[in-house]
C-alpha cells in the first residue's frame, strides 16, 4: 500500500493555497524571522500542529543544516509528514490540548516554535496556558511565531469587506474545478495506508474540528506579553491573516 507522497503533499498545497493565497509569503516572512535569530547556526525548530509537515519542507530546502521535530495530533497528516521529510525531522504525535504533550518531545530549547492556521481550534483559556508551554520550550532568545487568521481591530469596516471578497475568490476557485476541504479528505481518507488514520482522526474531532477562535491580533499580545515573553509584534499581515513573532 504504497502513499505517492509528492503528489498528497502537492494536493495538500493546492487546497490549502484556495483559502490563503499569501500562504508562501506568510512561511517566508516566518523563516526570515528563524534564520535572523540564529545568525547562522544550524537552527533547531519545533513544527508546532505541524501537520503534513509544509513549514518542515520549507526550513529544509532553506536551511539544510536545520533540525526540526514535527509534532500534531492527527497521525494521518503525520503520515504524510513521515513520508515527506528525512533524518533531520523527527515526527511527533501529541495533543496541544494537554499539557503532556511536552513529554513527547524529543528535546527542549529550540531557537523558534513555528506554527500556522491551526491554534485557532484551540480554546482560549487553553490557548493562554499554551503559549506558557511554548515558552518553556524555547531557548533564551528565541522566537515564537503564529501565522493565522487575525483581523486587526481598528478596521472593522475594512475587514469586513476583505472577508467578502476573500469568499468571492474562494467561491470563484471552486466553480473552476479546485479542490476543497472536505474533497481533499474524502480522497484522503479512501487511500488504504492511511484510511484508519483519517477515521481515527475523524473521531478525535467529531468529524471535523470543533468551533473557531479567530480574536484580534491585541488578544494574542495581551496573552503573549501574560505568559512572559519579553517582545511580541507583528512581522507579517496580509488581509484578514497575520503573524506575530514573541521572543523568549
Amino acid at each position: 500500500m504504497a502513499v505517492d507522497y509528492a503528489a498528497w503533499q502537492a494536493s495538500w498545497d493546492a487546497q490549502q493555497t484556495v483559502f490563503m493565497p499569501d500562504r508562501e509569503e506568510r512561511f517566508a516572512a516566518m523563516l526570515d524571522a528563524v534564520e535572523a535569530v540564529t545568525a547562522g547556526r544550524p537552527p533547531r525548530v519545533l513544527d508546532l500542529a505541524g501537520g503534513t509537515g509544509s513549514i518542515s519542507l520549507r526550513l529544509l530546502v532553506r536551511r539544510p543544516d536545520a533540525r526540526t521535530v514535527v509534532l500534531d495530533a492527527d497521525r494521518s497528516l503525520l503520515t504524510l509528514a513521515r513520508g515527506s521529510l528525512d533524518e533531520r525531522a523527527e515526527v511527533v504525535a501529541a495533543n496541544l490540548g494537554t499539557p503532556r504533550w511536552r513529554e513527547q518531545l524529543p528535546h527542549e530549547g529550540f531557537d523558534a516554535v513555528l506554527t500556522a492556521t491551526a491554534l485557532h481550534w484551540i480554546a482560549p483559556d487553553r490557548l493562554r496556558a499554551l503559549y506558557g508551554e511554548i515558552r518553556a520550550v524555547l531557548r533564551d532568545g528565541g522566537v515564537f511565531i503564529n501565522a493565522d487568521h487575525m483581523k486587526d481591530d481598528g478596521l472593522p469596516t475594512l475587514n469586513a469587506a476583505l472577508d467578502r471578497l476573500e469568499k468571492q475568490r474562494q467561491e470563484a476557485a471552486y466553480a473552476g474545478g479546485a479542490e476543497t476541504w472536505p474533497g481533499w479528505w474524502e480522497r484522503f481518507g479512501a487511500e488504504p495506508a492511511v484510511a484508519d488514520l483519517v477515521r481515527e482522526r475523524n473521531e478525535l474531532f467529531g468529524g471535523d474540528h470543533a468551533e473557531s477562535h479567530l480574536p484580534p491580533v491585541s488578544w494574542h499580545l495581551n496573552a503573549l506579553q501574560a505568559a512572559g515573553f519579553a517582545e511580541t509584534g507583528l512581522i507579517w499581515r496580509g488581509h484578514l491573516d497575520a503573524a506575530f513573532a514573541a521572543l523568549r
